[in-house]
């Protein structure tokens, strides 16, 4: 099972990583390799698959790794890859989309595409629209392998009822993999190996379940490739977050001969193709891979590497080579920055300390701190002299005057991605962004937000892990204490505090969870046990802060409910829960 990184439409580069693969495999003596979901063209492609052209050329290049594999000596080794197709000969219906494209698995052997299978439940909740982009699939494909029988299914087949694994039963196949491109949430590891297991017993077959790997624009994908026997007992797993050939040995039953006849099962049709009847000769099976859980006692870890492999593939997929971060002395610029340098390199990350006529002495010491520590490029500029030149023009009190100083943030941060082509990265946290305690045009600007779908709880639990990884490697902490443990502030003004403006953030961040996470009303908070006021007003905060959220730069998704595509509220609304 490959376990790869494509780029949504650099098909050429996804082929050859599957070639590079496949020799591997080969190497290695597999009598199969299977690739993730849509790994030819990257996934997901969303409103590229209403594209003609993207879909031809997605069929095209999948037909030419076929040819090429056989023309590198690879042609024996059955390849199956996940590559956007279209449905043949079906007319324009009205609720479908136009051209008919389908997410398709295909079997490549001897330089032929050999069978073609299309998912069939296709998700359209959370981050996914796929009814959108797809017409459904209604075959469950299966290759006979050294006389074993084995099924496929592709991703959201596997997570539903009926379809394609209802039909595995029936079809008496001995193995059923499913390509997926299953996207990252905190904790889904577990989910989704009982999920394996569940299925395993239901079929009486064996489940492999192959995952890509890296990200692509706000979702992460992370690996986690899998494979249980016919009982539910883990047999192999690969490391997450990071590209991985998986290869195992699996003992399967001998197939039944195939019907002479078309074969349904469960409604569903079976396609089959067979490589090979004859039993493989006995050999040696190698030890399985069963990579450990990093922090099998705690998940913070896990999330920390996600949100670096989110951050790393924006930078590289767009063609970025440095990143650039307003470094306030806060814990949020301070994790914003150590996840950056974990990203790409203390070398492509530059620290901009832009202190006010507010900032402490402590703040800007912390800042300093910060950038000696990380070894990252550290400048100052003062926003005093530029903050009085607008006052000199315009006369501000109060809010707009508070905000005036984070604008002017903005445009300095945003003129310095102009003149030497860094990313700019947005510091600001969930709680920020569900409650509108930001600053659009200031503290907001920037092209990737880090930290976007973190809990200001989060973040200090994410920034004490950190430190506390560096010590266990005997490395200095990355993250001043001083950032951590001080009470956090805007430093708009003297003496201020977040808790000026919002609830304490323990208390806030369970509300916000429930709130956001659950759609549970003011009713249902307030019989939770939330003071009614708190509620209400909490309430108020996040709903008007809609329009605000529609301009953040978007973020790596770690939460099963993010403030992007999870969540799609109106911004105009009169309604109140």
């Amino acid at each position: 099972m490959g376990q790869v990184n494509p780029t949504v439409g650099d098909l050429e580069h996804n082929c050859q990583t599957v070639l590079d693969y496949t020799r591997r495999a080969a190497d290695a003596g597999a009598h199969i390799a299977v690739f993730p979901e849509m790994v030819v063209t990257g996934y997901p492609v969303e409103d590229l698959a209403l594209r003609n052209a993207f879909v031809s050329a997605s069929v095209k290049a999948t037909h030419a790794l076929a040819e090429r594999l056989a023309a590198e000596g690879l042609g024996d080794l059955p390849v199956v890859v996940g590559f956007l197709s279209r449905r043949e000969g079906l007319g324009a219906r009205f609720g479908q989309p136009a051209g008919a494209p389908q997410n398709s698995a295909a079997v490549l052997h001897q330089g032929r595409v050999r069978l073609t299978s299309a998912k069939h439940h296709l998700p359209n909740y959370g981050v996914f629209d796929e009814f959108r982009n797809f017409v459904p699939g209604d075959t469950l494909a299966v290759v006979r392998v050294h006389g074993a029988d084995i099924a496929f299914a592709v991703c959201e087949d596997l997570w539903q009822e009926g379809g394609p694994v209802t039909a595995v039963r029936e079809a008496r196949a001995g193995l059923l993999i499913t390509l997926n491109g299953s996207p990252y949430e905190r904790g889904k590891d577990d989910v989704r190996l009982a999920l394996c297991q569940r299925r395993a017993r239901e079929t009486g077959a064996a489940v492999g379940y192959v995952n890509m790997s890296g990200a692509q624009d706000e979702l992460i994908f992370e690996g986690d490739s899998l494979i249980v026997d016919s009982d539910g007992e883990l047999v192999a797993r690969a490391p997450q977050f990071e590209d991985f050939l998986l290869v195992t040995d699996l003992q399967l039953p001998e197939a039944p001969a195939p019907p002479l006849a078309a074969e349904s099962a469960g409604g569903i049709r079976v396609v089959r193709y067979t490589v090979s009847e004859e039993p493989t000769a006995q050999y040696e099976p190698m030890e399985p891979v069963l990579t450990p859980r990093p922090d099998p006692a705690s998940d913070i870890g896990e999330v920390y590497r996600a949100l670096v492999v989110g951050l790393r593939d924006y930078v590289t997929k767009n063609g970025f080579r440095s990143v650039l971060v307003a470094l306030s002395g806060g814990i949020d610029s301070a994790l914003t920055a150590a996840i950056a340098v974990d990203a790409v390199g203390a070398a492509g990350v530059h620290g901009l300390l832009l202190p006010s006529r507010y900032s402490s002495d402590h703040s800007v010491a912390d800042a300093e701190e910060l950038v000696k520590r990380q070894g990252i490029n550290g400048r100052t500029i003062p926003i005093a002299p530029i903050v009085t030149a607008f006052e000199d023009a315009v006369t501000l009190d109060g809010l707009a005057a508070e905000n005036l100083q984070a604008r002017v943030r903005g445009t300095l941060l945003m003129s310095l991605s102009n003149q030497e082509g860094h990313l700019v990265l947005a510091t600001g946290n969930k709680s920020e962004l569900a409650t509108g305690y930001s600053t659009l045009y200031g503290d907001s600007v920037g092209g990737y937000a880090p930290i976007k779908d973190c809990w200001k709880t989060m973040v200090w639990e994410l920034a004490r892990w950190r430190n506390a990884d560096a010590e266990r490697r005997g490395e200095v902490p990355p993250i001043p204490e001083n950032s951590i443990a001080k009470p956090p502030s805007a430093e708009l003004r003297p003496d201020q505090l977040d808790t000026d403006s919002l609830p304490d953030y323990e208390v806030l961040d369970s509300l916000l969870d429930a709130y956001i996470g659950t759609d549970k009303g003011l009713l249902e908070l307030t019989t939770a046990g939330y003071a009614p006021e708190l509620v209400a007003r909490v309430i108020r905060m996040v709903d008007r802060a809609e329009y605000k959220r529609r301009q953040y730069p978007p973020g790596p998704k770690i939460s099963s409910r993010n403030l992007s595509r999870d969540r799609r509220v109106p911004i105009t609304t009169r309604w109140t829960p």
